[in-house]
């Protein structure tokens, strides 16, 4: 079974399923600078060039050479902390594979997973890439799903046999033997959900000066469904996997301070209407305010962390302790796991009936891992000083672009992590949910967050994708090739941002670019 998806757009039929289209580089509505408006005249007005810019992440930012990548630890780490950052790196590079083996430390993958280690989306703990044609499935990036409608636990309703995520890889043998993707698995063995590929839509975008761009954006191609059919009414939502550099920073931000810049009802009418998403945390049992994600529907890296063990690997944990199977999926249920303890009977369960099957990635194990991600250095600026970056970033202020591309924060104190605490920071994100837009939406709520609504996303360390892994692709499908096109993409609240630099010189357009590349 295959199934089209197109994003809706001038000249091109929208199909039943819409794309979420969230941008990975966001920007927001200029106003003119006035005395009854402040802050429009703080988003006109061009800073000073600070020291600290320098160092976007503190004095732990390390430098990108002698070898392009973002899995540097901070260079203030403690001596102390050393061994287990690189004992989480090694866990974070482990292929996981089918449980049961001798290898007890690393089995339990799957049954149902998208890549077999954390890192193989993240490559070199930079963003994902996407196939350029319809030849190749997707590795890098996935589907997520849902049906409309929000849930509080969960933050989405899932689609009911698929669940939220669609994993196109399994551990059936025969799926891994496979001589091409038209092959599933036995009937037998756990089939993998389906296969995604991607069609590109074109068109062609003309500066008023005349100047053209080349836009495109990706039409999906599901195929080979293993479940049977998808819900009429699910959403659909293409995700590449984004940096992981400097999230234990941006964990350190006082939550009072990204309140301050939130402004739900645009009081000051300047067109930026930014908003705390509202989401569940499975450690306190409670909601809280989110900060990661694309619609920051994760309030801690340790959910980022172990969410991504249980959903893109299928390795259970303590935070998320259920295999990826939905009920539907009954021979994927059946299968063996790589739990670290067994029950008192072949269930798993004591004689009071409380499960005792442990998990497949036990907490200090978790822990590790954590706390790799949180001690990944943000990349030093380049070229701060020249003239066509400096001439960018005062562009880049007067565009308004940084009333939610917010410049700094301070970190606040933390005993457990001082290495990170107290430190000037230069992530060019606000974290807050902002309506980017109907073109943009997918109509696909997640808690609080609307599907017009996406969170800003930082900048630092943007302009060295091609250096760390060749990968050029920004948003979140993976559709601008360069900033310029992803400017280009903005709309909603980002709209008017968009149109002051598609009226700027060619020159200026060039310097502000080289300025957001230089973060």
């Amino acid at each position: 079974m295959n199934a089209l998806l197109m994003l809706s757009q001038p000249g091109f039929t929208r199909l039943a399923f819409v794309f979420s289209a969230v941008l990975s580089l966001s920007a927001c509505q200029p106003a003119a600078p006035s005395a009854n408006n402040a802050k429009a005249a703080t988003q006109s007005a061009v800073p000073a060039l600070s020291d600290s810019e320098r160092l976007p992440g503190g004095i732990g930012s390390s430098a990108i050479m002698p070898f392009a990548s973002y899995e540097k630890p901070v260079t203030n780490l403690p001596l102390s902390a050393k061994a287990d950052f690189y004992a989480g790196k090694a866990l974070a590079h482990q292929p996981w594979v089918k449980a049961p083996t001798a290898t007890t430390a690393r089995d339990g993958l799957g049954p149902l997973y998208n890549a077999r280690t954390c890192l193989a989306c993240h490559i070199n703990g930079g963003r994902g890439s996407v196939p350029a044609d319809n030849n190749s499935p997707l590795f890098n990036a996935f589907l997520r799903l849902s049906l409309p409608g929000s849930d509080p636990l969960a933050g989405v309703i899932p689609e009911p046999v698929y669940g939220d995520q669609l994993q196109s890889q399994s551990t059936a043998l025969s799926h891994q033997l496979r001589s091409s993707q038209n092959d599933l698995a036995r009937a037998d063995e756990v089939a993998p959900e389906a296969y995604v590929y991607l069609n590109w839509q074109t068109r062609w975008f003309t500066y008023p000066d005349g100047q053209q761009i080349e836009l495109r954006w990706p039409e999906a191609d599901i195929r080979n469904l293993g479940y049977g059919p998808l819900h009429e009414h699910t959403l659909f939502s293409l995700r590449v996997a984004p940096p992981i550099h400097g999230m234990g920073l941006l964990e350190l931000i006082d939550q009072a301070d990204i309140d301050a810049l939130a402004d739900e009802h645009d009081r000051n009418q300047d067109g930026i209407s930014g908003r705390v998403n509202q989401v569940w945390d499975v450690q306190q049992h409670k909601t809280v305010p989110g900060r990661f994600g694309l619609k920051a529907n994760r309030p801690t890296m340790a959910m980022v962390v172990a969410g991504a063990f249980a959903n893109d690997v299928g390795i259970s944990n303590p935070l998320f302790p259920a295999q990826p199977c939905t009920d539907a999926q009954t021979i994927c249920l059946q299968q063996a796991t790589g739990n670290d303890k067994q029950g008192n009977d072949k269930q798993g369960n004591d004689e009071q009936g409380n499960d005792q099957q442990g998990t497949e990635l036990p907490q200090k194990l978790l822990q590790l891992v954590i706390n790799f991600n949180r001690n990944l250095a943000v990349p030093q600026r380049r070229d701060a000083d020249h003239p066509d970056v400096l001439a960018g970033r005062s562009l880049f202020y007067q565009s308004g672009c940084a009333g939610c591309h917010q410049p700094s924060f301070v970190t606040g104190e933390s005993s457990e992590f001082p290495h990170l605490s107290k430190q000037i920071i230069w992530p060019y994100s606000d974290l807050l949910l902002h309506d980017m837009g109907e073109e943009l939406a997918d109509h696909r709520p997640d808690y609080a967050a609307d599907g017009r609504e996406w969170r800003t996303p930082p900048l630092w360390g943007l302009g060295l994708s091609q250096q760390v892994n060749g990968s050029t692709t920004l948003l979140h499908d993976g559709r601008a090739r360069s900033v310029e096109e992803a400017i280009v993409w903005h709309g909603g609240e980002a709209l008017g941002a968009r149109q002051t630099f598609v009226n700027l010189p060619a020159d200026e357009r060039k310097a502000l670019i080289r300025f957001v590349q230089s973060l």
